[in-house]
């Protein structure tokens, strides 16, 4: 690795989903990954209660009507050991007394099904905005602006689409510049546990991004730093 580069280790942002509606779930889980969120799966208490004491999250997608057990449960237990992840309830439940019981227990939302999936996403941006969570609203670097929210990056005050694989690299990449990002943490970003990509797929995205972002006319520079990872950073 070149001096003077700090390899930046850092948990990446990862969901999960705990449903037993296999169909559901995998729909949930297929529209997240293109908002750039990887999301994992389990179907039952048991299940959930074993990763999330193995695995970090970011945030906990919870249905109720779990076949081992009210979700509630897990809930429960979460707060019963002082874990502050938000807890977003997404379950057929949608009476009052419901929707009073599941945040007094501590969920931080509540959605109803059936939903429209671009509320889903709103309602997880905005618990990962919450202060000490994941995401931020705007990163800068050089006169580049990646807009977490709306997924949109602004050069030089122009608007520039990206492709959900390169707006979620940009991002890792952002929230960490001047800092290498290893390779290893980037997949795990994209892709998620279980959901590999072919193996030249991060070269792939990161080709993309730098040419999109010189197209742009963007200052920011993507770096290769080999047999590690990458980062970016602005030209010298």
């Amino acid at each position: 690795m070149k001096p003077g580069y700090e390899v930046h280790h850092y948990t990446p942002v990862r969901l999960l989903l705990i449903e037993d509606n296999p169909r559901l779930a995998a729909l949930i889980q297929a529209g997240l990954a293109k908002e750039g969120f990887p999301t994992d799966i389990v179907a039952s208490m048991g299940e959930a209660l074993t990763v999330l004491g193995t695995t970090h999250f970011s945030l906990v997608i919870l249905d109720l009507g779990l076949p081992d057990g009210d979700g509630l449960g897990v809930l429960q237990s979460l707060r019963g050991k002082g874990a502050s992840i938000p807890v977003l309830i997404l379950t057929a439940r949608q009476g009052t007394s419901d929707k009073v019981k599941g945040l007094g227990q501590g969920a931080d939302d509540y959605l109803g099904k059936p939903f429209a999936f671009d509320e889903l996403v709103a309602r997880v941006r905005a618990l990962l905005r919450r202060p000490a969570a994941y995401l931020g609203q705007q990163l800068v670097l050089g006169d580049m602006v990646f807009d977490t929210a709306s997924r949109e990056l602004t050069v030089k005050g122009n608007r520039h689409p990206l492709g959900a694989r390169e707006a979620a690299l940009l991002e890792s990449l952002l929230r960490r510049s001047n800092h290498v990002v290893p390779k290893s943490v980037l997949e795990d970003q994209l892709y998620g546990l279980g959901s590999e990509g072919s193996p030249n797929a991060i070269e792939v995205h990161v080709h993309r991004l730098r040419r999109q972002l010189d197209e742009a006319g963007a200052d920011a520079e993507i770096h290769t730093i080999r047999g590690v990872g990458y980062l970016i950073r602005e030209p010298r």
